[in-house]
């Protein structure tokens, strides 16, 4: 069967298959599957025992409270990148190896998050749980920094126009979170409290970064 020449200043007969392979709605699609099974991971380990009298009850129901903290943390961050992650891609209207790459290594992050999470909510106090939570929002916020750059320098694969003034912004909200989750892996060792009351500094930074990304 021969294949039909394509039309002037169209390249997908020349691509083939590869120009619909090459489209973001598969990886959009795969983003939202890990990023909704992730998020829907987090709630497991908000559980009571079954068969409980009622004083034990009250008890145990007390001591989700940790378990329930670490779950709104994790599923606001996630959402929080999920939303970014959509926005990133809505930016392309062709996707190449290193995109796919970059997007799989941040998926295989965010599915990873549940278990750091879990350590958290049942190990607040050792430093080691605190510092791989720490770690993992971390390597998803390098990794997410990453994918965005990829974007924005391959301006090829850009259906939206983007600024270098919107571009550095953007990476520079980004890189906000890789600098307070990654300082807080060296301060959950000198103090697992200390390391997560660190956390709160990324609220300011992100302020600051988000308003210079909508006045650019």
């Amino acid at each position: 069967m021969t294949t039909p020449p394509a039309a002037a200043g169209d390249d997908t007969g020349a691509l083939g298959p590869l120009a619909h392979q090459g489209t973001p709605e598969r990886l959009t699609a795969l983003s939202d599957g890990i990023f909704s099974i992730a998020m829907t991971l987090l709630v497991l380990d908000v559980r009571v025992d079954p068969d409980l009298d009622g004083r034990a009850f009250h008890q145990a129901l007390a001591d989700t409270v940790p378990n329930v903290l670490a779950y709104a943390l994790s599923f606001a961050i996630l959402g929080g990148f999920w939303r970014s992650q959509r926005r990133i891609l809505a930016h392309v209207h062709h996707v190449d190896g290193t995109m796919v790459v970059l997007t799989l290594a941040e998926l295989g992050a965010v599915a990873l998050l549940p278990f750091p999470t879990s350590l958290l909510s049942e190990y607040p106090s050792q430093s080691l749980a605190v510092a791989l939570y720490s770690a993992a929002i971390a390597l998803i916020a390098l990794l997410h920094m990453a994918l965005w750059v990829a974007v924005w320098k391959r301006e090829h694969l850009r259906r939206l126009p983007v600024t270098d003034r919107t571009g550095r912004w953007m990476a520079a909200d980004m890189a906000a979170t890789v600098l307070v989750a990654g300082a807080g892996v060296p301060i959950a060792f000198a103090s697992p409290q200390a390391a997560m009351w660190s956390w709160l500094a990324l609220w300011p930074l992100k302020a600051f970064t988000g308003r210079r990304f909508v006045a650019a």
